[in-house]
């Protein structure tokens, strides 16, 4: 066992490349939360991070005595810790919704992104992949226009989930046709995109998927 660190704020132990890391910075910065974020090679990991997290890894959030190493529980944490903007609805109803979207988000479309990004399968399974990522995003992409962000008057959680991997998708070698129909997605990616918290949320590596933000 490696000796612990002892720090005085939080720290966030982050991969720039992830999008599980890009989803919990994002939340971060939307709180203006004063962080220590330590980006870590996933090849080259501290020992301090196993004595943390007993699955040794990423991302994950220290604070105080406090460990979290699943994103989504630390998402909700920092929602909680630091209610201000609030990134979750108010009322039961709408709270268990948001939860529902973010979870047929990991099963729909995170799980294509972690396909793509460990080049699972061989290259038509990779295509398969990316062509599957692209035609779930284009058939939804109506739904954009009903509302400034998914399926909400406000900026939440889902946001936080989506952005990330709309930002990916240059990376991950999926390309969504411009046409009448992906207007709306195109519309509401320019829009996140051009969030401030979205910039202070990107680490060097993300900053380099795309030399501007425009979608």
């Amino acid at each position: 066992m490696g000796v612990l660190v002892k720090r005085s704020s939080m720290t966030f132990f982050s991969d720039g490349n992830d999008h599980y890391s890009h989803r919990v910075r994002i939340v971060l910065a939307e709180k203006g939360v004063t962080v220590d974020i330590i980006n870590i090679d996933p090849g080259d990991k501290p020992e301090e991070l196993a004595d943390l997290n007993p699955y040794n890894s990423l991302p994950t959030l220290l604070d105080r005595d406090l460990v979290l190493y699943e994103s989504k529980i630390m998402m909700e944490y920092l929602d909680e810790r630091f209610p201000h903007p609030p990134l979750l609805p108010v009322y039961p109803v709408a709270r268990g919704q948001c939860r529902l979207w973010i979870y047929r988000m990991e099963r729909d479309w995170c799980a294509l992104v972690d396909a793509i990004e460990a080049g699972q399968g061989g290259e038509s399974s990779l295509e398969a992949a990316r062509k599957d990522l692209r035609d779930s995003l284009v058939g939804v992409a109506p739904i954009f226009g009903d509302k400034p962000f998914f399926m909400s008057d406000e900026f939440t959680l889902v946001d936080c989930c989506l952005g990330p991997i709309l930002w990916r998708l240059p990376k991950l070698g999926v390309q969504l046709p411009q046409t009448k129909q992906t207007k709306p997605l195109f519309d509401y990616m320019n829009r996140i995109f051009q969030m401030k918290a979205f910039g202070a949320s990107l680490s060097e590596q993300e900053l380099e998927m795309r030399p501007t933000r425009a979608a």
